[in-house]
């Protein structure tokens, strides 16, 4: 079983920026993909990005492309997503998740472990 704790989240005015950390603890990190996930308001979890586990495939939603870029360090067990350019609408719950393969990080039910999430607010 892995253990997942976010960090990093916050307030900041649009156009800012943030980066989130995903500190992983249990068995071994590095042999697994890494995602992270977001939830606003009233609306369903989404996927933002994902990164395999030597970093060399990752992918983006469409919405976040350009802006945000996932990285991880299989050292410190930390899987980071900095954003900048930050928008109102990327406000929301955004949570880490852990456990995919390369073939499947995309897809939210591939992932088994989850973080408890870290809030990012955008105000405009």
């Amino acid at each position: 079983q892995v253990q997942l704790v976010e960090s990093g989240g916050g307030l900041v005015q649009a156009g800012g920026s943030l980066r989130l950390s995903c500190a992983a603890s249990g068995r071994t990190f590095s042999w697994y993909a890494m995602g992270w996930f977001r939830q606003a308001p009233g609306k369903e979890r989404e996927f933002v990005a994902a990164i395999d586990w030597s970093g060399a495939r990752i992918y983006y939603a469409d919405s976040v492309k350009g802006r945000f870029t996932i990285s991880r360090d299989n050292a410190k067990n930390t899987v980071y997503l900095q954003m900048n350019s930050l928008k109102p609408e990327d406000t929301a719950v955004y949570y880490c998740a852990e456990g995919a393969t390369a073939q499947t990080m995309g897809v939210m039910t591939s992932y088994p472990n989850w973080g408890q999430g870290t809030q990012v607010t955008v105000s405009s």
